[in-house]
C-alpha cells in the first residue's frame, strides 16, 4: 500500500481476480440483470415541449428554431437532442451500483472515426458533452435504443431492429468478458480499428468502415482551409458560418491564449508556433445548435493551416439526476472525461473561458468520419451495434473494473434480453415524444426552421 497525495491511498492490497469476479456476482444476485427490462417512461419527465423549451434556454434565441427544426427531421434526430429526457427517465431505475465515466449520450451517431497521432484511422466514442460518472447502464441503455430507433429510420425490420440492440448488449457483455482477462496495460490501451470489426464477426460492416477511413483520411485541416477560406480567411456561408465582429474575435482570441495552458506540457510549445488569422461562428450539430461554436484559421508552416473548434459546453444534463457535485469548469469535465474515456485523445484538446461561458478547444477536423447508422442495412445495423457495444465496453473498462462488469453481466442472454426489451419499448416512446413536437410546431407553440437539404 502507497500513500499519494492529501495521505490518499494510491495503491490496494493485491486481491484474487476471482475474488473481484465474485464482486460482481454477488451485485447480480442484488440486481438481476432482467430489472433493465423496465418501465420506459420516469415519472414526473417533463413533456417533450417543455424539455425542448427549457433546454433552449442557455441557446441564441435566433438559433433556437433550426434545432426545433432539426429535431423534427426524425425521431431518431429527436433523440440526438434529448439526452436530458432519457435521464430524467432513467433516474431511479434498477443499476447494479457500480459507477464508470460515461458519455452520457452514447447513442449510435456519436461513434465516428478520427486519425490517431501516428495517423492510423481508429473508431471511438466522439461526443462527451454530457459525460459524468454515473451507472454504466444508461450508456448501453442509449445505445440500445438508439439503435432500434436508426434502424427504423433506415427501413430495417423490426427483428433486425431489436437484434442489432440485443447484439450490442451482447458484444458489451463479451468484450467487458476479455477485457477482464487482459493485462490491465493491453485492455488500457486498446484501440478499435479495421482488425477488431473482423475480431467482432462484423464482417459486412468492412465495406462502410473502409470507405469511411478513405473519407476521414481526406478530412483535414488543409481541405477545411481550401474549401471555405480565402485571402487568409474564412468565406461567409449563411446561415452555417459568418464573420464575427472584432469584439468577439478578440475575446476568443484571449480565450486561445488560456487554453494553452490546459495543454499537456510538450505540445503547448507546438500551438504556439501557429499564427491566428481569422475567426468565424459556425452552427454545429443537433443537441449542440444554438451554442457557440467558433472556428478558429491559424497558419503555419508555408501553406500549414490549421483550424481549431472553440465550442461551448454547458452543465451535463445528467447532473440533476446523479449525485454529481457541481463542476468548476464546464470545459474541463468534457476534457478530463474524454481523456479517460478515449483510447486516444486529440492531443490539441483542451478548454478555456470566453466571456464568461466554458468552452472546450480541439481541431475541427482531425481525420474525422463517420458511419450512418441510419443508412446501414439489416445485416450491416446488426454488425454496427456489435461494434459500438464493443467500443463502448472498453470505453467503461478505464474508469470501471472490467472484472467486476464482467462478474455482473454474467455469461447468459439475461442482460441482453432485458436491455433489448427496453430498448424496444423506449424508441416507441421516443416516437411518441416526437410526434408531439410536430403537433406542438403545428400549431404554433414552437418556432421551427427547415434547413433546406439540397
Amino acid at each position: 500500500m502507497m500513500e499519494g497525495v492529501d495521505g490518499q491511498t494510491v495503491f490496494q492490497p493485491w486481491v484474487k481476480p476471482a475474488e473481484v469476479y465474485a464482486r460482481g456476482r454477488d451485485l447480480r444476485g442484488d440486481v438481476r440483470p432482467k430489472l433493465h427490462d423496465h418501465d420506459a417512461l420516469g415519472a414526473g419527465r417533463p413533456t417533450a415541449v417543455e424539455f425542448v423549451r427549457a433546454t433552449n434556454a442557455p441557446r441564441l434565441p435566433e438559433l433556437t428554431p433550426l434545432r426545433v427544426g432539426r429535431m423534427l427531421a426524425s425521431p431518431f434526430a429527436f433523440f440526438r437532442g434529448s439526452a436530458g429526457l432519457m435521464a430524467a427517465d432513467l433516474a431511479g431505475t434498477p443499476a447494479s451500483g457500480v459507477t464508470a465515466q460515461i458519455c452520457g449520450d452514447a447513442h449510435a451517431a456519436n461513434f465516428g472515426l478520427f486519425g490517431t497521432n501516428e495517423g492510423r484511422i481508429i473508431m471511438d466514442i466522439n461526443d462527451f458533452d454530457e459525460t459524468v460518472p454515473g451507472p454504466w447502464e444508461w450508456d448501453l441503455k442509449r445505445l440500445a435504443a438508439s439503435l432500434v430507433l436508426a434502424g427504423r429510420e433506415g427501413g430495417v425490420s423490426e427483428d433486425g431492429c431489436a437484434r442489432a440492440a440485443e447484439d450490442a448488449v451482447r458484444a458489451y457483455r463479451g468484450t467487458m468478458a476479455r477485457l477482464a482477462e487482459m493485462p490491465f496495460l493491453e485492455a488500457w490501451n486498446a484501440l478499435a480499428d479495421a482488425a477488431t470489426i473482423s475480431t467482432l464477426k462484423a464482417d459486412e460492416l468492412l465495406d462502410d468502415f473502409e470507405k469511411a477511413s478513405k473519407k476521414a483520411r481526406k478530412n483535414t485541416s488543409a481541405k477545411v482551409a481550401a474549401k471555405w477560406t480565402a485571402d487568409g480567411g474564412f468565406v461567409e456561408d449563411l446561415p452555417v458560418l459568418r464573420h464575427v465582429t472584432s469584439e468577439t474575435a478578440r475575446m476568443v482570441a484571449d480565450g486561445l491564449s488560456d487554453y494553452v495552458g490546459t495543454l499537456r506540457e510538450s505540445r503547448r510549445g507546438l500551438i504556439t508556433r501557429y499564427a491566428i488569422a481569422d475567426i468565424a461562428f459556425r452552427v454545429v450539430g443537433t443537441g449542440s445548435v444554438g451554442l457557440r461554436n467558433y472556428l478558429v484559421l491559424l497558419h503555419g508552416n508555408e501553406n500549414d493551416a490549421l483550424v481549431l473548434q472553440v465550442k461551448q459546453v454547458t452543465p451535463s444534463s445528467l447532473e440533476r439526476y446523479l449525485d454529481v457535485p457541481p463542476h468548476a469548469h464546464e470545459g474541463k469535465r468534457v476534457v478530463d472525461g474524454a481523456r479517460l474515456v478515449q483510447a486516444e485523445s486529440d492531443l490539441l484538446l483542451g478548454w478555456t473561458t470566453v466571456d464568461g461561458r466554458h468552452y472546450i478547444v480541439r481541431q475541427f477536423r482531425n481525420m474525422k468520419g463517420d458511419i450512418d447508422p441510419t443508412a446501414l442495412r439489416e445485416d450491416h445495423l446488426d454488425d454496427y451495434g456489435r461494434l459500438a457495444g464493443a467500443l463502448l465496453a472498453r470505453a467503461h473498462c478505464r474508469s470501471a473494473d472490467p472484472r467486476v462488469l464482467a462478474g455482473y453481466c454474467g455469461e447468459d442472454a439475461e442482460l441482453d434480453e432485458a436491455v433489448g426489451g427496453y430498448a424496444v419499448r423506449y424508441a416507441d416512446a421516443v416516437e411518441a415524444d416526437h410526434a408531439e413536437l410536430v403537433a406542438a410546431v403545428r400549431r404554433g407553440e414552437l418556432d421551427a426552421e427547415i434547413e433546406d437539404r439540397d
